[in-house]
């Protein structure tokens, strides 16, 4: 059997990850809804850590802004995109590395924490545990730490109206509607609550559970989808004004977690 590492991998070998956050208009808003967020925790002289750095679109930004940025990716192939894109940045330092082990990282190091992708490829209840407190571990007393996810419902939504609905159901949900995490999925999506309760008894405060890209994943595959420019702009700031709304998070992809981390 394949283990987790191999299977992630395998997928970001032959997938474009770095375009993926700028050729679609539901990436460019995830991208530009998370940098918000991001902006309100982070900035100049901040040091920040982001585990699942992917190809380096938000490690690269920040530090460009003039924060000191560790990226750390399981990926190698990825990992080789962001490093080279990254040449010659003195303030940005890359990884190879698993979210469930940050032993490299000393207690209390970072003022920002972002964890951006690998609670989508975490699939045993340890594993996630271990990345949710490896984590917090390495984030300074009153940091802050992100927590990307995806939403069960948006995965349906988004990849099972096409002739494959009961197999979508099958694989992410089982008989009696319980959502299911296994590694073959490749992505696992949770409801919110459920996500939510992960944290209960970790020693961080909640601060807020928000969107980051709406309704616009499916939506945007429609044949007569268009948002010009000038539209896209006044969706991004309109978006930002609802993206945490309760009733409107089962139907965005990709969620953030944003939580601080308390001071004992």
């Amino acid at each position: 059997m394949s283990s987790r590492k191999e299977i992630v991998s395998g997928y970001y070998d032959q997938y474009d990850e770095d375009g993926r956050l700028s050729r679609t208009r539901h990436g460019q808003l995830e991208y530009c809804t998370t940098m918000t967020y991001i902006h309100r925790y982070a900035a100049k002289g901040s040091r920040v850590l982001e585990v699942g750095a992917g190809t380096g679109r938000y490690s690269i930004a920040l530090a460009k802004e003039g924060m000191d940025v560790t990226a750390v990716e399981l990926a190698e192939s990825n990992l080789a995109v962001l490093r080279e894109n990254s040449k010659g940045m003195e303030n940005i330092t890359s990884y190879q590395g698993d979210a469930a082990d940050l032993s490299k990282f000393a207690d209390n190091s970072f003022d920002v924490t972002l964890s951006l992708g690998p609670m989508y490829h975490l699939y045993e209840a340890e594993d996630v545990d271990r990345a949710i407190d490896e984590a917090i571990r390495v984030t300074k007393p009153g940091g802050v730490i992100f927590f990307a996810f995806i939403s069960v419902f948006a995965i349906m939504y988004a990849n099972y109206f096409y002739g494959n609905w009961a197999a979508g159901q099958e694989e992410n949900f089982t008989d009696d509607h319980k959502v299911r995490h296994f590694k073959e999925q490749l992505f696992t999506g949770y409801d919110v609550t459920e996500f939510e309760g992960l944290f209960q008894a970790k020693p961080v405060d909640w601060l807020m559970t928000t969107g980051v890209d709406g309704l616009l994943e499916p939506i945007e595959k429609r044949p007569d989808f268009s948002l010009s420019d000038q539209d896209f702009k006044a969706l991004a700031e309109w978006y930002l004004a609802f993206s945490e709304k309760r009733e409107l998070l089962g139907n965005t992809n990709h969620l953030l977690y944003i939580c601080r981390k308390q001071i004992r």
